[in-house]
Formats: C-alpha cells, structure tokens, sequence
C-alpha cells in the first residue's frame, strides 16, 4: 500500500480526472489525500467524493508587473514550504499532479523533498504547471497523442467510473425515458457546459424546424446562464444542464459540442460521433483536442465564427440525413477513444516509486 498526494483543481477540468485516478488508487488499497485551494471546485467536489483536502494558497500566475507579481515569488516560496509539511506529516510515498493552482507547488515540494512524481496533462496544449513538472519528471501522462511534453506518454483522460463502464446501447431506452424523449426518433445533443455556449445555442434554436423536421429530436443542455429561449416545439427538450451525464450520452446518436479535453474524450470513448465548435478564447487548445478524432474520421470541426445557422444547414443537416455515415463516425471515434486512463495513469505513476518499498518523506 502507498499514500499519494494527487495535486490540482480549480475547474472540473482539472478535478475531475484528479478524482478518477484518486478512485483507482484505492480500488487497489492505495490512501489518497488531495492537495488543492479552498476556492476552487475541489474545495466542494473532494470532500463529497470522501477524499481529504489539503489546502494551501490559490496562487494565479501573475501576467504584468503589479503588486501582485512583487509578492508572487514569497508566496510560492510559502505554499512550497506549507506542502512539504504536508508530505512530512502524511509520509507521502508520491505525488501526482493534474495541473491548476496547486500542481506547480506540490511539483516543487516533492522534488525539494525527494518524493517521487507523477503529471497528468489533459489538453494537448499543456499549461505551464505541467510545463514545468514534466521537465522535473519522467512519468508524464498525457490524453492526446503530440502532446509536447517531454517524456510523454499517452494514458488517455482519466474517466468517471459511470462513463467509463457505461453501456450506451443497453440504457438507451431507459436513457429516453428518464430525460422526456421518444424512445426510437434518434437524438442529437447539443451542449456548450455548465455555463452554455452562446453560439452554439442561438444556432441550434434558429435551426431547430429543421432538425425536427429531418427526424431527429434534439436534447439541448443551454448552460445555466444561456439567454436563448426554449422554442417550445414537440421533440425539442431544452434544459439548463443535466447532473446524469451518464444518461444524456446514452440518449444521443450525434453530438453538437464544445471541444474541451474532458468532453472530447468522453464522446470519444464511447464512440459518439461530433460535429466539435472549439472555442474561440484562450490557447486555443479545443481544435486541438479535437484533432485526433477529427483525423479519424470520428468528428468534424467547426470554427467558432463560422458556425451559423447557414453552416449549421451545409453540415449538420446532410450528416443527420446519412446515418451510413454516422455509424462510420461512431466506429472512428470510438477507435480513437480510451476507456482506462485512470488506471494507465494510477500505473504509471506507480512505476516512479522504488519496487516493494514505501518512500515516505525524507528531509
């Protein structure tokens, strides 16, 4: 048995893979504490998983010279020394870190103490945490083939165990039931996250006759904060966002979605077939999430600015007319899917700790 610090959070992003490896750890007898911030979503997501949260400090990297960036390096230097108290105190035999606020630290921490690492990266474009933890480390985890990061090795994402061992076909029918759509019409879902996705949400409302007309249902998850309108048409089913994700992939034949790294490998995965819209903000890392399965063939990508209703009637509509086509995606995709990263993670970061010994923490 070994005691792990998994480092990381801030976003479910982050968190969520965190917690699959942390799941796989203890199947296998492992203990697992958590090391994170008290306003990230860890501080909520760890303790209801029944994980103990270690917290230090949330400290963004500061992008100009200010005040904050003159106080930046005590305050690293301060969460470095609070982490390896924790490792100390806890005889922490190796750490793994997801990225966010608190990986950079505990990357730090472990190497100034000599306990043994582990990262795992989910973007194919990495952050600067996992930037800087993969040079210190060769037990490097990664989702995406071509990620460039030294020693890279590709686990896949960690995956929840209620997507992982999901059965798509055989909850289907109680999928449909259980969300309000007709059992045998084939659905297309389209999701932007929690918070919604502006773009995508107008588009498919505007486009929503024609959908229905072809056939399909539409199951639309617009995000808390959407400021569309339910068009209120029989067989279109609008909500803010679904806690069962388990059931919404099992109802969908085709999704509409952003490209995040969790959800590109979810559909993937469970050879679900995509037309991905990445967004537009940021490193621009969502097209390339979506590159591999676009390569093949399991998916198509959309750029933001160019997914109008006009786009929407080119793309989208022929693809809901070819369900040949379809099925060809779905193959693709799920070729292209991983359903065991958490435990190719949780083995590869066992390899970085000497054979048939705890490491402990040593001064």
């Amino acid at each position: 048995m070994s005691r792990w610090v998994l480092a990381g959070g801030g976003t479910a992003g982050h968190v969520n893979p965190l917690l699959a490896v942390a799941d796989a750890l203890t199947a296998t007898g492992d203990e697992v504490l958590v090391l994170g911030t008290a306003e990230g979503l860890e501080a909520r997501l760890v303790p209801q998983r029944g994980y103990e949260l270690l917290v230090i400090p949330r400290l963004p990297f500061p992008r100009r010279p200010n005040r904050a960036a003159l106080r930046f390096p005590r305050a690293v230097v301060g969460s470095i020394g609070l982490t390896r108290r924790y490792l100390r105190a806890r005889g922490i035999d190796g750490v793994i870190g997801f990225g966010g606020y608190a990986a950079a630290p505990a990357y730090l921490a472990a190497r100034r103490s000599r306990v043994p690492f582990a990262i795992h990266e989910q973007n194919a474009k990495p952050g600067l945490a996992n930037r800087l933890g993969a040079r210190l480390t060769r037990a490097v985890g990664v989702t995406f083939a071509g990620t460039p990061l030294p020693h890279a090795e590709v686990t896949g994402m960690p995956l929840r165990r209620e997507i992982a061992d999901l059965d798509r076909t055989a909850r289907r029918a109680e999928a449909r039931a259980e969300l309000g759509l007709d059992a045998d019409a084939p659905v297309l879902l389209v999701t932007g996250g929690s918070l919604g996705a502006e773009r995508l949400n107008r588009t498919a409302v505007a486009s929503a006759e024609a959908v229905l007309a072809a056939g399909w249902q539409v199951l639309h998850l617009a995000g808390e904060r959407t400021e569309v309108q339910d068009p209120g048409l029989p067989g279109y089913r609008m909500l803010p966002y679904a806690d069962r994700m388990d059931l919404v992939l099992s109802a969908a034949d085709l999704a509409v979605s952003r490209a995040g790294a969790s959800t590109v490998s979810e559909l993937a995965a469970l050879g679900l077939p995509a037309v991905y819209v990445p967004y537009a903000v940021g490193n621009g890392e969502q097209r390339f999430n979506a590159a591999g399965v676009v390569e093949a063939g399991g998916a198509i990508l959309v750029p933001d600015a160019e997914f109008t209703p006009e786009t929407f009637a080119r793309v989208v509509l022929p693809l809901l007319a070819d369900r040949d086509r379809i099925a060809r995606m779905a193959a693709a995709a799920g070729g292209n899917g991983v359903r065991d990263g958490a435990e190719r993670m949780a083995r590869l970061a066992r390899s970085v700790l000497p054979a048939g010994s705890r490491v402990g923490f040593r001064a």
